[in-house]
Order: C-alpha cells, then structure tokens, then sequence
C-alpha cells in the first residue's frame, strides 16, 4: 500500500492502512471460525507443513448421532440433548447452519414469543426462535453461516473455548519504495475440556 493512499482524504476511515488491516483481521476471524466448527483432523505438523488443531467435530466422540443422510427432525435433537446431559453435560447451545436454524424452528419445543421466567426475573420476550425448551433446560439455538448445513452442535459453552499462543499481532515489515507492507498473524487453538459434555448430529441433509 502506497504512502499517498493514507495522506488522502477518504470519507469513513482515518487512515487506508488502518482500514485494510481491520479488513485482514475480519477475514481472519473468518476462517478461524470456519475452521474450529470444522471436521479437521488435528496434525503437530512438520519442517514443511504447519500444524492444524482438530475441529470441533473431531472432538466429540463419545454422544454422536449419524443420521444417514436424513433432515434433522426434533427427536434427533432431543436424543443428543439427552445423551450429553447423562455424559454429565449441562448443554445450553445448539449450533446451526442458517438452513437448519428455519428447521429447527419448526419444532414443537421451540418457545412461543414469550415464556414464564423466573418470579425474580422479567419475562423473557422471543423475537423468533430463539429459546428451544428440553427436559434438561433451555437451549440457545444460534445459527452460525460458516457451519455445513451437514452437522449440528448441542454444546456446554463451559466445556469448550479458544486459546490463544499468540493473540492477534499487526508487525509493520521492511518499507519497500513508496509503499508498506504489515505482516498478521495469530497462533491459537480449540480447548475441549470434556468432550462428553457436547453432542453432534451428523450427515444432515
């Protein structure tokens, strides 16, 4: 990138280079979303290739549904809610493609627009569905438009996180003519502290 493109004036942006690198970390963040939601194989990597974490799907072994290629129905969901709770699970999210979310609306354990919350608490309003009610407690269904329309998640959010080695780093490189150059990067991974604690449904149609 030129000197000249951050001595011009442009209209939303303090600076070019300050608007291609939140560009180049929104990308970034991208991909590593598409990739902890992923089937990847875990690899320690070697002198010429770069290590992978595993995806979260090669993580839970334990409370797995292979549906054999069949839309996912509400009895798929309730058997892998009910299989990460007695695995000692406390399951609060369900994660989804963005088609599967309109599917999962459709179920009858899906909240109505408002549900009786606790006296100590305001009613809970619903702008769509939000909430999914099972024996076990109520799920959060997020939708997430990186994830395969293949797979779906029954997740305890406090048996998984992202760690980081090194956290996002912006290094200004070598100036080169009229022009500059800034490196990014970030080293991190997927920590599942119990994968017994999650579900997923798999081969979804």
């Amino acid at each position: 990138m030129s000197v000249t493109d951050d001595v011009v004036d442009k209209a939303g942006r303090s600076t070019e280079t300050a608007y291609q690198l939140a560009k180049a970390s929104a990308e970034i963040k991208r991909d590593m979303e598409s990739i902890l939601l992923s089937d990847q194989a875990k690899s320690a990597g070697s002198s010429s290739t770069p290590r992978k974490l595993g995806g979260l799907a090669t993580w839970i072994t334990t409370n797995t549904a292979d549906t054999g290629g069949a839309e996912m129905t509400e009895d798929m969901l309730k058997e892998a809610v009910l299989k990460a709770y007695t695995e000692g699970g406390e399951p609060s999210m369900l994660l989804v493609s963005p088609a599967n979310k309109q599917v999962v609306s459709t179920f009858a354990g899906i909240a109505e627009q408002r549900y009786q919350a606790p006296k100590s608490s305001p009613t809970t309003i619903i702008g769509a569905a939000d909430v999914y009610l099972s024996d076990f407690g109520t799920l959060s269904v997020v939708p997430d438009r990186f994830l395969s329309d293949e797979i779906s998640y029954v997740l305890d959010p406090s048996m998984a996180n992202v760690a980081y080695l090194r956290p996002f780093k912006k290094t200004k490189l070598a100036k080169m003519g009229d022009s500059e150059k800034h490196l990014m990067n970030v080293e991190y991974t997927l920590v599942v502290k119990n994968e017994k604690a999650h579900a997923v449904i798999k081969d979804l149609t």
